[in-house]
């Protein structure tokens, strides 16, 4: 190894590391950590340059290059690479699709490989298209079928039993064509928030009957056993009852599968009905890809002043994520030889972008305009052209993909690729955090927010671009920082120039058409699909949702997702510049489960003996019952409302530690002392309960523009993008 490639050690912050160590670095027997970044990206260079030599080069060489991409953060791998590259369990895809066929036998085999992919840390995609619908008659016993929302809950309840490599419950995509007998339950089958956890759900439309949607026309809903038509429903009232559940929680999503197969590169090989759980990946039954991002912030310049894409070393660096994504097909240990022989006879990779939001903000473009639109589509044809460019010249050196005689390039001398797909813009997640970049193609979730370090530990972050910007104009604050970070976003703030809150847009200050326009502006030079959501406030209306789905069906687009703040069950806060005062909190309460664990603290108060019971829910406060002994009725009702209260905000999704800050220090009538200090009151005594299991940071927690339901790993609130779910605070996420 040359001393240049040891000189680079990757950037990386404390924050960064924290999440490094909780999923990516290894670790020993006991559990502790034992190597760096710089050591992780070694490990994974070196084990994906090894498919090198098969080809006659020298894997040390690519092993570099390799190592150097990553160190530099110019370019990432999706997680399962980073995580079991040069591991026993060695599988690195994150994408995959089952078949799901209708007899019993299939389903529940279907049920064993779901398990095998959660376990190995992918994520799996199914149509359920093809089974009978509910109350059909199954001759082998003269039953009745339960139908495909029955099997989708056996699935449902498989994952919640397998964690993926150590790291996080497996995500699912579950897809019913609008044609199959069933969609109207399928349409409803989240309608309650906790219902199928652990899936989302997309609606597989056709062009035929997005046409009919718009003209009140009826359409015929098929049996997948024959093909006969058994039914007719209205267009418009099935996609308004999308657009209803949709709005009502951000289920279902809708996927257009007529577009999605205008872009399948092996026909011949059937057809596309499912993708993975973010929708980016279309792929076929036992089809998985293996995806990975360059980092767009990493390549701007000054030239004349001015900054600048340096498009030739992002050229380079393409090249080089082209040929790494192939080599990590050899290498990878997939859990079934059927996807073995998918992925190697169609070698589908997907490389995509992120730090799109970090680019606008030093090209000084807002995201919400048409410059912006355009560049989206003169990078992304760019990545499409270069990674092209270099699957062409991996096949001159390698030969074409096994399955290529049967694919739509077979004709066409110009296009003879190693690889069947090369461009997809997944979600970035964690990925974004350890590159310390902005999410995938999303615009920035929040300019400052809360970080957690430790369980305790909390910093200010500030968006890097945005500082300089704040430092260089000469309006820049802690206490101003701060006051961002109460929402995330500068609209409003008259004290910030006009200039820079035209530019440092945020997601909710983007209207749903601009996402949309910059979805489809990346769906034009990908060839597989885009993972984004389009984030609407609070008060957006269905006919707002109903726009969507028709725009992003005009536009070209393969799929979208919405998710309207506030609509989740246990969301905390939903704060956008439309949302009036009262309607800020979310009016939901988590409903309480039959059997709750907990604890009972007795403490001494100026009114008697306290005792504090509290019941918890994945390890964070849910109930608080406060009863004291040898007082009067009065106090006694007092007592009981308190924690009556407490356990509404408790269940409405309140952070404790804002608990603790409102009833710890209140005043009585009579203070008392006893071991850790003197006890002023009731709720005084209360919070000190709360404060000695929880913990208290000594202010209010801030929350972000951007807000879903808590994180289950640090309690703070989730932000809702790419298709998934992120958490900036810890760096937990369902996906990337």
């Amino acid at each position: 190894m040359t001393e240049a490639v040891l000189a680079i050690e990757p950037e990386i912050s404390e924050a960064t590391l924290t999440v490094l160590k909780r999923r990516y670095l290894q670790k020993d027997k006991r559990g502790r950590v034992v190597e760096t970044p710089g050591q992780m990206f070694m490990r994974v260079a070196s084990y994906i340059a090894a498919a090198e030599k098969a080809h006659g080069n020298d894997p040390g060489v690519y092993r570099d290059l390799f190592y150097g991409i990553m160190a530099r953060l110019e370019f990432l791998p999706n997680s399962p690479t980073l995580m079991n590259a040069g591991t026993d369990l060695g599988q690195l895809a994150a994408c995959f699709v089952l078949p799901v066929e209708d007899s019993i036998s299939g389903i529940f085999e279907t049920v064993k490989n779901a398990a095998l992919i959660h376990k190995s840390g992918g994520g799996t995609g199914f149509s359920f298209s093809r089974l009978r619908p509910k109350d059909s008659r199954v001759g082998s016993t003269g039953g009745v079928a339960s139908g495909p929302v029955s099997f989708m809950k056996i699935f449902n309840v498989a994952t919640e039993q397998v964690k993926q490599g150590g790291t996080r419950r497996g995500a699912n995509m579950a897809v019913l064509r609008v044609d199959h007998p069933d969609i109207m339950e399928f349409i409803l089958c989240k309608q309650a928030s906790a219902d199928l956890n652990n899936f989302n759900i997309s609606v597989g439309v056709t062009d035929e009957f997005m046409v009919k949607a718009r003209t009140g026309l009826p359409y015929n809903l098929v049996d997948p056993r024959d093909g006969r038509v058994v039914g007719t429903l209205n267009a418009t009232d099935v996609f308004e009852a999308m657009v209803k559940q949709a709005w009502h929680n951000g289920d279902p999503g809708i996927i257009f599968l007529d577009r999605i197969n205008q872009d399948n590169p092996t026909p011949l090989l059937g057809e596309i009905e499912s993708t993975n759980p973010c929708g980016e990946q279309p792929l076929l039954p036992m089809e998985a890809c293996n995806l990975g991002s360059v980092n767009l912030a990493k390549f701007v310049v000054e030239k004349k002043g001015k900054p600048t894409i340096d498009y030739a070393s992002l050229g380079k660096t393409i090249a080089l994520a082209v040929r790494f994504l192939d080599d990590t097909i050899d290498r990878s240990i997939y859990p079934l030889d059927e996807i073995t022989a998918m992925v190697r006879g169609n070698r589908k990779i997907g490389l995509g972008v992120m730090g799109f939001a970090d680019l606008l903000f030093a090209l000084e473009l807002p995201y919400n305009s048409d410059r912006a639109v355009a560049l989206a589509e003169e990078v992304m044809a760019f990545v499409q052209s270069e990674a092209r460019k270099a699957s062409r010249a991996l096949a001159q050196e390698r030969g074409v993909f096994e399955n290529f005689d049967k694919s739509v390039f077979r004709n066409d001398k110009d296009r003879r690729f190693r690889n069947a797909t090369v461009t997809t813009i997944a979600p970035t997640g964690t990925l974004s955090i350890i590159a310390g970049s902005s999410s995938g193609i999303e615009p920035l979730f929040a300019l400052s927010f809360i970080r957690t370090i430790m369980d305790n530990e909390t910093f200010l972050e500030v968006n890097p671009h945005f500082m300089a910007v704040a430092q260089a104009q000469g309006f820049y604050s802690e206490a101003l920082m701060e006051k961002i970070a109460k929402t995330g976003t500068i609209k409003g703030m008259t004290e910030i120039p006009e200039s820079v809150r035209k530019v440092f847009v945020t997601a909710h200050d983007v209207s749903p058409a601009w996402h949309v326009k910059m979805q489809a502006a990346f769906q034009k030079h990908t060839d597989n699909a885009v993972s984004k959501t389009v984030n609407l406030p609070r008060d957006a209306t269905e006919h707002d949702v109903a726009e969507i789905y028709t725009s992003a069906f005009d536009f070209g687009c393969k799929g979208v997702t919405i998710y309207r703040d506030g609509s989740k069950a246990n969301q905390v806060l939903s704060i956008s510049g439309a949302t009036a005062p009262q309607d800020r909190f979310s009016k939901s309460v988590r409903q309480r489960p039959e059997t709750l664990e907990g604890f009972t603290t007795r403490m001494k108060t100026g009114m008697g003996q306290l005792y504090v019971t509290v019941t918890e829910l994945d390890g964070r406060p849910f109930e608080v019952f406060a009863t004291i002994g040898k007082s009067g009725k009065s106090t006694t009702a007092k007592t009981e409302a308190i924690g009556r209260l407490i356990s509404l905000a408790l269940r409405a999704g309140v952070d404790v530690r804002d608990i603790i800050d409102q009833v710890a220090g209140i005043g009585g009538e009579h203070a008392v002392f006893q071991e850790g200090g003197r006890v002023l009151s009731i709720p005084d005594a209360i919070g000190r309960v709360l404060e000695k299991r929880y913990g208290r940071n000594g202010k209010k927690k801030v929350n972000n523009t951007l807000t879903e339901d808590l994180c289950p790993e640090c309690g703070h609130v989730i932000s809702h993008e790419e298709g998934c779910v992120t958490c900036h605070s810890c760096g937990y996420t369902r996906c990337g």
